[in-house]
């Protein structure tokens, strides 16, 4: 496949367009731009070739037990996103204002709530506590951990996967909450299904075990 930058600067319509003046010229540079990455995403609905998800690279051993009271239990809640990350596709950065979709490839769940259950396995297994997912033990628990799901996709400019959360740390009946910003950056990847999907998985991994050990770490 050629690369990116083979794909901008060997398309005849894209050098012509590139020419155009003021918002004219502008918007025939977009439009450009998004017919040469026509043959590695999608701005159509279709059935993808490829569902991907997130497997964990720590997990708790079989026959593991963890007890425990729910009130000291750690809550590890789904994270808020914004609308491209909502969507069973996955996003595709061309620019800072447009984003396209991987053709081929979709996700195999919501997700916010693939990364939750990554999130709460490996903290499972790293600190060995009682881990809990989801809002109904919201006022139960005594560590909950949620956020906001910045960025887990492809960057067209960069060739690179991204996953970039923000963490919250708060505990129950504390009204002093810690907030850090968790990234992984997977560079030199080709904008097809079969290289996105493990990178994807190998940054959500890494910005999950540094949640982990900062959650571990108090």
């Amino acid at each position: 496949m050629m690369t990116m930058k083979s794909l901008f600067w060997m398309s005849s319509p894209a050098r012509a367009l590139a020419f155009g003046r003021g918002r004219l010229g502008a918007a025939a540079a977009a439009a450009a731009a998004s017919l040469a990455l026509a043959g590695c995403v999608s701005f159509a609905p279709e059935v993808p070739d490829t569902l991907i998800r997130l497997t964990p690279d720590h997990t708790a051993p079989a026959g593991s037990v963890a007890r425990g009271k729910l009130s000291d239990a750690i809550v590890v809640l789904e994270p808020e996103t914004e609308r491209s990350l909502e969507a069973l596709r996955v996003p595709v950065r061309i620019d800072p204002a447009n984003i396209a979709y991987l053709k081929g490839a979709g996700w195999i769940e919501k997700p916010t709530r693939l990364f939750r259950a990554l999130l709460a396995e490996t903290i499972r297994a790293d600190t060995d506590q009682m881990v809990l997912e989801g809002a109904d033990y919201e006022v139960k628990g005594k560590t909950f951990i949620g956020g906001r799901l910045r960025d887990m996709g492809y960057d067209a400019q960069t060739s690179s996967v991204i996953v970039r959360y923000d963490a919250v740390r708060w505990q129950r009946g504390n009204e002093e909450l810690e907030r850090r910003r968790f990234e992984a950056v997977v560079p030199g990847v080709a904008a097809e299904a079969a290289a996105v999907g493990p990178a994807l998985n190998q940054a959500a991994n890494q910005v999950a075990s540094e949640v982990a050990a900062w959650v571990k770490g108090g």
